[in-house]
């Protein structure tokens, strides 16, 4: 009786290492696709819902540049900004360990503070980022949309 519960609690441990393993596969797979596509040309905002308001005219004609050192410009051909950028595993309580955030920082008290956060993605392509962030504080869903110039 104990061997038949040792094998199945060894099943059902090998399970979980390949399921694991598979999903780290697949987001180190969507991790590089995401950084090679955003490393290559400019990209606009062609959505930003903050709180429900449609913020996205705050951000008409400033083109975004993601540089494989982790800065992140923007820039309208008056303003020009630098932030950082990254895409991580989070680890959080709220997410699943397997769940990629894509990092986005400006040190600025204008509209760019607002696209400050850890965002999930909601989809991915070559020509465009669809990002979803549940706010902690109210628990509204904000939306960022990236589309390659």
């Amino acid at each position: 009786m104990k061997t038949n519960k040792l094998k199945i609690a060894l099943f059902i441990g090998m399970i979980g290492m390949i399921s694991f393993t598979s999903c780290k596969k697949k987001d180190d797979k969507i991790k590089t696709d995401v950084e090679t596509s955003v490393q290559s040309g400019t990209w606009r905002i062609t959505k930003f819902v903050d709180s429900g308001s449609d913020e996205t005219s705050n951000f008409t004609g400033y083109n975004f540049t993601f540089n494989s050192s982790g800065v992140l410009n923007a820039n309208n051909g008056t303003n020009n900004y630098d932030g950082t950028w990254s895409i991580s595993d989070s680890s959080s309580d709220d997410d699943s360990q397997d769940d990629l955030d894509f990092n986005i920082n400006f040190s600025l008290t204008n509209d760019f503070e607002d696209l400050v956060d850890d965002w999930d993605f909601v989809s991915q392509a070559d020509t465009k980022i669809e990002l979803k962030d549940v706010s902690g504080g109210s628990g509204e869903t904000d939306y960022l949309t990236f589309e390659k110039n």
